[in-house]
């Protein structure tokens, strides 16, 4: 077989499969779905944003007022805290202000119609 009569029929098949992938569907139901979903539930709660409120607070003070006696890994360690604090603390306070967590994408009906 020539080269070219294989791409074209590599081409032709794939030209077949199309309807056929355009209908498959996503991996919807999977096992770690539920985990995940509660989790993203708990950190994004009211008592996660009390938590990193009084870690930005508490955590803010102390490198304040003891920042200059620290040593480099316990200011290091502070300031990851600090920083996963203002996260968290941050989506909840953008939320309440009015601004989306993330794009809203609408669906769209899509119908494929052939000739018979």
């Amino acid at each position: 077989m020539k080269t070219s009569y294989k791409i074209s029929l590599f081409i032709l098949a794939l030209f077949a499969l199309v309807p056929q992938l355009h209908a498959a569907t996503g991996g919807s139901g999977l096992p770690w779905e539920a985990p995940l979903t509660t989790l993203a539930n708990s950190v994004s709660g009211p008592v996660a944003y009390g938590l990193s409120i009084m870690g930005i607070v508490g955590v803010g003070g102390f490198l304040i007022f003891a920042g200059g006696m620290l040593g480099d890994l316990l200011r290091a360690i502070l300031f990851i805290v600090l920083v996963i604090a203002m996260v968290i603390a941050s989506k909840n306070t953008l939320s309440a202000f009015g601004f989306a967590a993330g794009a809203e994408i609408t669906k769209s009906e899509v119908s494929w119609h052939y000739a018979e």
